[in-house]
């Protein structure tokens, strides 16, 4: 097969880029783009480990075709911090809250909160878990995303001690 050119913006950059059609936006990103943060899980688009933002809509990056993001703009986990490095309030509130876990499927769980909180900014926690619930950690009971998803949503959480000074 003739390769394609497209052109899309990735995480703020226009690229052009000769693909293979059948090439995935997981395989595009990672390969040809070198962002690793968009991470392959189960490839069949039900673990959500390979979420990014097309458009601004959460999307399985292994079931979209690289190809059907010509002319779009593309927001993965890399892309979603301040251009001085400071992390975004939702990676930030992960990052308090230990929704990291092993790290593995948190990039998804982060892209998918931040399209989810642009969407309803003032959430529940049963709607955090419905929203949440396509995407999969093998690694905890979910409690820390859940809380590290409220805080980024409001900006306070009563639950959560002060980390004692050393």
């Amino acid at each position: 097969m003739t390769d394609i050119e497209i052109s899309v913006v990735v995480n703020g950059i226009r690229r052009r880029d000769r693909i293979p059609p059948r090439r995935t936006l997981a395989d595009y990103l990672r390969e040809t783009c070198g962002l690793t943060g968009t991470h392959l899980g189960c490839e069949h688009g039900v673990c959500g480990a390979c979420s990014v933002l097309l458009d601004g809509a959460a999307v399985r990056a292994c079931l979209v075709f690289a190809v059907q993001a010509d002319g779009a703009e593309v927001t993965t986990v890399e892309g979603l911090a301040e251009p001085d490095g400071r992390l975004s309030s939702v990676q930030q509130a992960f990052r308090d809250h230990h929704g990291l876990q092993c790290g593995f499927c948190t990039p998804g769980f982060v892209v998918s909160a931040t399209a989810f909180l642009a969407e309803n900014p003032d959430p529940g926690d049963d709607e955090i878990r419905e929203a949440l619930s396509g995407n999969i950690c093998r690694c905890t009971g979910y409690q820390g995303i859940i809380r590290a998803v409220r805080d980024a949503a409001t900006g306070l959480d009563a639950e959560t001690p002060a980390t004692p000074q050393a």
